[in-house]
């Protein structure tokens, strides 16, 4: 009886040791995102963009759009901000939209200069014959 208190004890005391390292991680991360924050000055245009690849296209094939995405930042002096990244919910409510894209602008006419540029074009042929499906949703933020 003595031993199993014990183990009990040991086991709790464990258990919370890993929820405070928990709780400093997240504020250690919101007070990270507070200093982001605190640099953007105004309202930023986001654009999101969300790719479903084609089961046809191979690994190479999507490596290659990824890093044809990648070089538009360097190319297109409007977009203000890039990142990227692959779903990794565990929700399962992706559609099978894998592949995430956000970029900032300063303005709409940023924005739209973007859409028509030239290296945006080119990617569009680079990235068309491999997407079974796209989203695009763009706002301001708040």
């Amino acid at each position: 009886m003595k031993t199993t208190a014990i183990t009990l004890f040991a086991a709790l005391l464990f258990a919370s040791c890993g929820d405070q390292t928990k709780k400093e991680t997240a504020e250690e991360q919101e007070e990270e995102t507070v200093e982001k924050t605190e640099e953007v000055t105004g309202p930023q245009l986001r654009h999101v963009v969300l790719f479903k690849f084609k089961e046809t296209s191979s690994a190479e094939e999507v490596q290659q759009v990824e890093e044809a995405f990648n070089a538009l930042p360097s190319k297109i002096s409007e977009i203000k901000g890039y990142e990227w990244g692959m779903n990794n919910s565990p929700e399962n409510l992706n559609k099978e939209l894998t592949h995430c894209y956000l970029l900032t602008f300063s303005s709409e006419a940023d924005r739209d200069t973007y859409l028509t540029h030239p290296d945006h074009v080119a990617f569009g042929d680079i990235v068309g014959p491999h997407i079974a499906d796209v989203l695009v949703v763009d706002y301001w933020t708040k």
